[in-house]
């Protein structure tokens, strides 16, 4: 009997970015606070004994060789097992929007393959294989918020205050490539403190991207300003093209103008596949 999992991939939202300087490599240095939310994407896995990866897109048509292939490859060839999966994939977080979409979907993948193929790696190995995925897929495998430093590879558990959010997500995207190439970007924020970001969590600091984004994706500033006429501060997330405010639970949005993707969400203490590294039990068969 083939063995099945359907789980979870939680995006993210960066309650703030700050950009403190610049590597001789060219790497930017960053200080953040990763938070996951309920906004996610469902995978569903199923064993192959023929050894080969496969997989189905159920919604949105995703790129051959995307960061799900990717991951199970890397840990197939880490582990050396002879077994294979098929993963369909219903995708609902959108891209190029600074939420960690991809990199969710890789880490959901390795940790659920970890338990599939009772390969029983720990948390540690699972990352030393996400690291060479993306910079955000170890914060993910990590399975807590984090206050996030260096390159993004330095991440620290940290308590977040729960809260519901609006995010909004307009039609365009943005490649993080072309914001943090840009000379206008400011570089040189100073340093802040954990102690300083928990007196006032949802309200601490900025997006140091956010000028540079608002300048190549007009839907930003309109997503911003659609915030603003409602009474709501928003915040661009990661590299965007994604914003954000934290609302009142009651808080009604009414319909967002033109392209914009709205949506309520709560944010979560804990990832919903924390505690899967390291084991090999298949006692849970989805979440």
């Amino acid at each position: 009997m083939k063995s099945l999992y359907d789980i979870p991939a939680p995006a993210k939202l960066n309650l703030f970015l700050h950009i403190t300087g610049r590597r001789s490599d060219g790497y930017h240095l960053m200080q953040s606070v990763f938070m996951l939310i309920d906004w996610c994407d469902t995978l569903h896995f199923e064993s192959r004994a023929d050894g080969q990866i496969s997989r189905e897109d159920l919604a949105v048509a995703l790129p051959p060789d995307d960061l799900i292939v990717r991951a199970a490859r890397a840990l197939k060839a880490a582990s050396a097992t002879p077994l294979g999966v098929h993963i369909a994939i219903e995708k609902r977080i959108p891209a190029q929007a600074g939420m960690g979409g991809g990199s969710s979907d890789a880490a959901s993948t390795l940790l659920a393959l970890n338990r599939l193929w009772k390969l029983g790696l720990t948390l540690d190995e699972l990352i030393k294989i996400g690291m060479g995925l993306g910079a955000d897929v170890p914060f993910f495998l990590g399975g807590h918020n984090a206050w996030v430093e260096g390159i993004g590879e330095k991440l620290t558990p940290v308590t977040v205050p729960t809260g519901q959010f609006l995010v909004l997500k307009p039609e365009q995207g943005l490649e993080t490539q072309l914001i943090f190439s840009d000379p206008s970007l400011k570089r040189d924020s100073e340093t802040a403190t954990i102690r300083a970001f928990v007196a006032d969590a949802f309200g601490f600091g900025r997006n140091d991207l956010q000028s540079v984004a608002q300048r190549l994706c007009p839907g930003v500033s309109q997503a911003l300003e659609w915030l603003a006429v409602r009474g709501l501060k928003g915040r661009m997330t990661g590299s965007g093209s994604a914003v954000f405010a934290p609302v009142s639970q009651n808080f009604e949005p009414g319909q967002a103008p033109g392209a914009l993707q709205a949506r309520l969400c709560n944010s979560l203490a804990v990832h919903p596949l924390a505690g899967w590294a390291g084991s090999k039990s298949l006692s849970v068969d989805g979440v």
